[in-house]
């Protein structure tokens, strides 16, 4: 992975490289999983220390990545406890628009995110890869427009319908802000990327496939063609389109070696849909979480015997819970290491 075990950066040489050998196709001896959360969310003992760990505890979720990106394009972004990115000064009218800063200077104001990453990847010791996070051009614009989260997303959605092309220049603008963001978690230490399109399920296919996927093509052609221009490997990337089901298919299609399930996706038929060509992630109900210990185990063992032994990296369908038990948690990813091993004995 690494020529004379030190990367970019002389990073440690990495000793566990299964998730990304998932990510890519080829075959493991056992099934990676990681949980999706950030740790200041969910750990207690990072919650504990919420104020030392600032940025550590605000930068590991979707809705934080949508935070900090839309930050560095001028937007007023709040945390609101319990909430998620709130925007005092949402985008209401085309004109607000011009608010915006250049997309192409946001890469240069989240410096800060990029040291970061360098610095986990170092504290890593090459234990495990390191995933980097983006929103999607939808998710982000869903958030500018609607000052937070939404059970609806009407707002969003009345601009696509009433101001298409204002609607088209934002994701643009989006998506150019997107790719040098990326491209620098790349540069700074990140071995894998992962895109969320948390809104998905509120377009339908054909919103999704005129507002959504376009975009989410052109976030992969473009940070690929861009790693390759700048002569850095190639690094495998992820899409999760929340409750995207209706668009498996296209999203198996849109350049990502790994396409993220949500838990109302039955895996066999997930499968079927997608072929053998990508690598599938997830997809256990977060809240069986709380079950036992025991039951953990049995759901771990249906999952796995319905995804299949490879192309296949475990995850939950969605965030880890800040009231979830630790030990229930290494209990899920014990029981997918276990099983996935008598899996392959079979």
């Amino acid at each position: 992975m690494e020529a004379n075990g030190l990367g970019l950066k002389g990073f440690p040489e990495l000793k566990n490289d299964t998730f990304l050998r998932a990510a890519w196709g080829e075959e493991t001896d056992y099934t990676p999983v990681w949980c999706m959360r950030q740790a200041g969310r969910y750990l207690p003992e990072f919650r504990e220390t919420r104020a030392a760990q600032d940025f550590f505890s605000t930068c590991r979720s979707p809705e934080a990545c949508c935070e900090l990106t839309l930050q560095a394009l001028g937007m007023e972004v709040t945390m609101v406890p319990g909430k998620g990115p709130s925007f005092p000064e949402p985008l209401r009218e085309e004109r607000d628009l011009e608010r915006l800063r250049d997309p192409t200077v946001v890469a240069s104001e989240l410096g800060y995110v990029f040291q970061a990453i360098t610095l986990t990847r170092q504290r890593l010791a090459g234990r495990v890869p390191l995933i980097g996070f983006a929103g999607a051009p939808w998710t982000l614009m869903a958030y500018m427009v609607e000052g937070g989260g939404s059970s609806t997303m009407a707002q969003a959605k009345r601009w696509l319908y009433q101001r298409p092309q204002a609607s088209h220049q934002l994701l643009r603008i989006l998506t150019d802000a997107l790719i040098p963001y990326l491209v620098g978690q790349v540069v700074a230490g990140a071995q894998a990327l992962q895109l969320f399109e948390s809104h998905a399920g509120h377009l339908g296919p054909h919103l999704f496939n005129k507002f959504a996927l376009p975009y989410i093509r052109d976030v992969a052609k473009r940070v690929k063609a861009r790693l390759q221009e700048a002569g850095l490997a190639p690094v495998p990337m992820i899409i999760f389109a929340k409750d995207g089901h209706f668009a498996l298919e296209e999203l198996a299609q849109a350049g990502y070696e790994v396409v993220g399930l949500d838990w109302t996706v039955a895996p066999k038929k997930a499968r079927e849909r997608v072929g053998k060509t990508v690598t599938l992630q997830g997809n256990l109900d977060p809240c069986a979480l709380y079950a036992s210990e025991e039951e953990i185990g049995q759901l771990v063992k249906q999952m796995l015997d319905d995804f299949g032994p490879q192309r296949y990296i475990a995850n939950l369908g969605h965030g880890l819970y800040p009231d979830m038990d630790p030990e229930h948690v290494g209990a899920f990813v014990d029981a997918v290491h276990r099983h996935s091993r008598l899996l392959r004995q079979n």
